[in-house]
């Protein structure tokens, strides 16, 4: 099938990236599949780019149209025109304001093939750094593993320019956080695996803290057809801890020297520099198990 036209990204300048540390001063590239993917994933990696003066561009492939329980109350249209408004919400909350969603059918990427759309994004932008899903899709969600093969692909047609971040969890996500895991029933990959990379694996970690936490949960929260429900579920400060590690791992081997970046009250003034340098909601509140998926 035909892709949609992509918007054109302005071209700036590309910064190669040092082994195992994030650019600074390089655009920083972010390839998703639904609204609040990014959010959930890369919030504090996107802030702390913003906040170092980088330019931050985010591709979406779909507007999330069937992520509701409720479909009768919330058709795709109506839905589709929400989520696109919670993800201009949620990324300006990180003072991110370049964002495309492509238009592609949820839970229908893998009938397509986006590959030369990022390419292109990929050589108009220049990033330093681009983030994306790991092969296990994360949750297992077929459109994630569609956009992360998709991602992969472009990279390696740009000869691997760029450092490109897997995101993941690592095991004790899975076990300091089973009750909320369990609850929510996203998890699981297709084999019944839950998807997760050893922390000796990791090349770069986020630990938010305080007003950098802050910033994440806002952006989270403006995905409010999405959260609302597990908010009010598990309470704030439960979410907060929930999510407030990002994990990344390097696709390319030169880039997996490890770094680990704790932002928040009592961090180091260099510590930001190094990751940055290394019912009444408004929409769905409960979400469909089946779907598998973070967006």
């Amino acid at each position: 099938p035909m892709l949609p036209e992509p918007h054109p990204f302005p071209t700036t300048h590309h910064t190669s990236l040092p082994a195992g540390r994030l650019s600074a001063g390089g655009p920083l590239l972010g390839v998703w599949a639904h609204p609040d993917d990014e959010a959930f994933m890369s919030a504090g990696l996107m802030a702390a780019a913003r906040r170092d003066g980088r330019r931050v561009v985010i591709l979406t492939m779909t507007a999330g149209e069937l992520g509701t329980a409720d479909p009768a109350r919330w058709p795709a249209a109506r839905l589709g025109a929400l989520r696109r408004h919670e993800l201009r919400a949620g990324l300006a909350a990180l003072d991110v304001t370049e964002h495309h969603v492509v238009g592609l059918p949820d839970g229908g990427c893998e009938r397509f093939d986006a590959t030369p759309l990022i390419e292109r994004a990929m050589r108009d932008v220049r990033p330093a750094t681009i983030v994306t899903f790991g092969p296990d899709g994360f949750t297992g969600h077929p459109d994630h593993k569609a956009v992360h093969r998709w991602t992969t692909r472009a990279w390696r047609a740009t000869g691997h320019r760029g450092t490109l971040l897997y995101a993941t969890v690592t095991p004790s996500f899975h076990t300091d956080f089973a009750h909320l895991n369990d609850a929510v029933r996203l998890w699981s990959v297709g084999d019944g695996r839950r998807a997760a990379t050893p922390e000796a694996a990791l090349s770069h970690r986020i630990r938010l803290s305080g007003h950098d936490l802050d910033q994440k949960v806002a952006a989270l929260r403006a995905h409010a057809s999405q959260t609302s429900g597990m908010i009010a579920a598990v309470g704030e400060d439960a979410f907060r801890r929930w999510w407030a590690d990002e994990s990344f791992v390097a696709a390319h081997p030169r880039d997996r020297g490890r770094a680990v970046t704790r932002r928040g009250p009592g961090r180091s003034p260099a510590a930001p520099r190094a990751m940055a340098a290394a019912a009444s909601s408004p929409g769905p509140a409960v979400r469909d198990p089946r779907r598998e998926r973070t967006g």
